[in-house]
């Protein structure tokens, strides 16, 4: 009787002991196929990377404004109006544009927000275009401006939807105000030609795309 016992207990301890061995195999097989998936897995990450860094390089290339012809004319309030055609169509690339700050042309499908939004930073052309298209007002400074003209026109902007404001170190002018198809400069914050063009531009009759959106965009 008790051999009996014996060997159903040897018996059971042997089934058990196959059953862990073959779990353990199982695990190493999940670990190897795991593994494997692992390496196919990275392979493609860096054949992926590797598109991807091609393809931003060749976006890095910038194209010509496709549809914007035409010239700057001055006015006799010193409003620089574009006489001609801008180009509105979405591009992935950069943009040669004809002005700096441009006054619009092609531009990124993503508009920068300007909502009163103030940018330490330079932007990117392509964003801030159709910050205009939307009809904001695009303050613009250079390292020249006195820091009491950049902190009041900041002010003034926070105060105003539908404009932005960002350093650009490209411009000719220490202070420039920019619309679509319309720029000037001038020569404070207390410039009275700061409120008139504020006043005329922003959501004015120049604006391609009246009452569209200045949140929802790019911030800095």
């Amino acid at each position: 009787m008790g051999s009996a016992k014996n060997k159903s207990s040897a018996s059971r301890k042997a089934r058990i002991e196959e059953m862990r061995r073959a779990e353990q195999a199982r695990e190493r097989r999940n670990r190897i196929l795991t593994i494997a998936a692992s390496v196919v897995i990275v392979a493609g990450l860096v054949v992926g990377g590797v598109v991807l860094v091609r393809s931003q390089s060749d976006n890095s290339d910038a194209v010509a404004d496709s549809k914007t012809t035409g010239k700057f004319v001055t006015g006799k309030d010193g409003v620089r109006t574009w006489e001609g055609t801008l180009g509105r169509t979405h591009v992935a690339k950069s943009v040669k544009y004809s002005s700096e700050p441009p006054v619009g042309g092609d531009h990124n499908q993503v508009w920068m927000n300007c909502n009163g939004d103030v940018y330490t930073k330079e932007l990117k052309n392509e964003h801030a275009v159709h910050s205009l298209e939307h009809g904001a007002v695009w303050v613009t400074y250079t390292s020249k401006a006195s820091k009491a003209d950049v902190e009041a026109l900041a002010a003034k902007v926070k105060q105003t939807p539908y404009t932005l404001m960002s350093p650009d170190e490209k411009q000719k002018d220490p202070i420039m105000l920019t619309a679509w198809g319309h720029q000037r400069t001038v020569t404070s914050a207390s410039d009275p030609n700061v409120a008139k063009f504020f006043e005329t531009y922003v959501q004015g009759k120049q604006t391609p795309e009246q009452g569209a959106a200045c949140t929802g965009g790019l911030s800095e």
